[in-house]
């Protein structure tokens, strides 16, 4: 890590935090539409940025390349189904809840079902988020930026301390934006890091091409088409981690589930200023995730192009990025995949936070809370289940399968 690192990384950063603070200040936190659903005033281009930063993180970045790395490109068919039930969550799910005025997905099933298939809902997705999702997020978080900036040989520290105080960091500044701020001031920061995003992924497979062509993009391009040519195929075979027929069966349930009912996602467009405008959000997020090979899988083929003799696929696209981007660059990506990271974080928390004071404390322990209340209990049940997801994380890398 030197300082060209450290100064793009931390100008960025800030950056983001400054546009950030200057777009909510304004901003009524204080009430429950504000604070839960940004007062329902989110529009389509920051609803598809926010959608985008909260699925894409360190876990897909790195997961999905190592996948490319191993098998090819058939592992885009997780992103390319995902566009067809984006348009589902547009067209079939969200006019139903927006109808019905819902604030969260078990307020939906409270409806279709009973109260106790709600209660059960809740709990369910609180226990998965505190002690399942969100560690992973951080975890995952940590290990990249670890193999970015090389934490722990930088401060002459233990590779298990390096990733406790990144988990710490990451934890800490995913309460800022979640617990203080609100979902505003995640869309609005998800807006900037969107950007980011797109311009620094996009980088990554550029540079890497002009390695691979010894200098010459337009060179990189022939020899990714012409050795290795069976990598780009993405039609996976009986034995391949994704079958082709698993495009058209389990995989699209999987993904109608997350982009259609995962309150963490859909609570973005229930904040969204009209239906036109969170449906406008959805098929935005559709149309750019047809994009996402590019940033995801294409890495990964040309990291087994340049780097063959790995010794754990998870590792093609920390490397890629340390090896062919500039060292500014380096630091931009980083602060970049930081900002992927706490987007994922926050917004999971504060789909969390949202199903505690709404769903379990309104219902069961104080059914004549004030609004002011439910939003006081909701920012200390977030800072809550973000401590315990801080604590969980590091222990991970003590699973024998690792993430």
């Amino acid at each position: 890590m030197n300082s060209l690192q450290i100064l793009s990384f931390v100008g960025f950063t800030l950056l983001v935090a400054v546009i950030t603070w200057w777009k909510v200040r304004k901003t009524d936190t204080g009430s429950q539409q504000g604070y839960f659903l940004a007062g329902r005033s989110l529009k389509a281009p920051v609803i598809a940025a926010s959608l985008m930063l909260t699925n894409l993180s360190t876990e897909q970045l790195v997961g999905l390349s190592g996948q490319a790395y191993k098998s090819g490109m058939s592992v885009m068919g997780w992103e390319v189904t995902s566009a067809v039930t984006l348009i589902f969550l547009a067209l079939i799910f969200l006019p139903r809840y927006l109808k019905r005025g819902i604030a969260t997905i078990p307020d939906f099933l409270e409806e279709r079902y009973d109260k106790t298939t709600r209660i059960i809902i809740d709990f369910c997705f609180l226990i998965a988020t505190g002690v399942c999702f969100l560690p992973i997020v951080l975890y995952s978080g940590a290990l990249a930026l670890n193999s970015l900036f090389h934490v722990g040989e930088s401060l002459q520290i233990s590779h298990g301390a390096a990733i406790w105080l990144l988990v710490i960091l990451l934890g800490l500044a995913g309460i800022l934006y979640a617990v203080i701020g609100g979902l505003r001031a995640m869309a609005v920061a998800d807006s900037i890091n969107g950007i980011g995003l797109v311009i620094g992924g996009l980088m990554v497979p550029v540079f890497g091409l002009i390695a691979m062509g010894k200098g010459s993009f337009m060179q990189g391009i022939e020899q990714l088409t012409t050795v290795h040519a069976e990598k780009l195929n993405s039609i996976g075979g009986p034995t391949d981690p994704l079958p082709i027929g698993a495009a058209f069966t389990g995989l699209i349930l999987v993904n109608t589930f997350y982009w259609c009912t995962n309150q963490g996602i859909v609570q973005r467009t229930l904040a969204s200023k009209s239906l036109a405008e969170g449906q406008k959000g959805a098929l935005l997020t559709a149309v750019l995730k047809m994009l996402d090979p590019l940033v995801l899988v294409l890495p990964g083929l040309i990291a087994f192009h340049l780097y063959q003799d790995l010794p754990k696929a998870d590792m093609a696209y920390p490397t890629l990025v340390n090896n062919v981007l500039p060292v500014p660059m380096v630091g931009f990506f980083g602060a970049v995949l930081f900002g992927a990271v706490i987007s994922t974080f926050n917004g999971f928390l504060n789909s969390a936070s949202t199903l505690f004071s709404m769903g379990i404390y309104r219902r069961i322990i104080n059914q004549n809370a004030e609004p002011q209340q439910l939003v006081t209990v909701g920012r200390k049940f977030g800072f809550f289940i973000a401590i315990v997801s801080v604590l969980v994380a590091p222990w991970i890398a003590n699973a024998p399968q690792g993430l």
